[in-house]
């Protein structure tokens, strides 16, 4: 007999060029809390459950322009309270690539940079009345 499994962590690993300056984006920003790096290298962030990894290793050039060109994202994260999260990254001067607004598939969602060129988007499912209003 075959078992239901269930999922107990799914954590993107993302190159970065300057962990100390990664780190502290997500932590300042966006509310990771981060133990000592390892190595010098490497650093795990945790924020409501959900793991984040980050590991200093090249990347090209390249893909990021082409994944910016085209507002291809690397992370995609459910949010309850999209409007809270939006202002304080505002606030903290994040670079907004694309500003919180309501979508045709019934979400609210921005787009943001982090300063190694990842775009990540967060957004919250709209109450079924909510999207009447739209």
């Amino acid at each position: 007999m075959t078992g239901i499994s269930r999922m107990t962590s799914f954590a993107p690993q993302l190159l970065v060029d300057d962990l100390g300056k990664a780190v502290a984006f997500y932590r300042d920003v966006l509310g990771f809390a981060f133990g000592p790096p390892w190595g010098g290298f490497y650093a795990i962030g945790e924020r409501d459950g959900f793991e984040l990894h980050l590991k200093c290793a090249p990347k090209t050039a390249e893909d990021r322009a082409i994944r910016h060109q085209h507002e291809h994202l690397d992370i995609y994260a459910g949010v309850d309270g999209v409007d809270a999260l939006y202002q304080v990254c505002r606030d903290k001067g994040a670079t907004i690539l694309k500003p919180l607004a309501p979508t045709a598939w019934g979400t609210k969602d921005f787009y943001l940079e982090d300063p190694e060129g990842y775009i990540i988007a967060f957004g919250e499912v709209l109450r079924a009345d909510a999207n009447a209003a739209l």
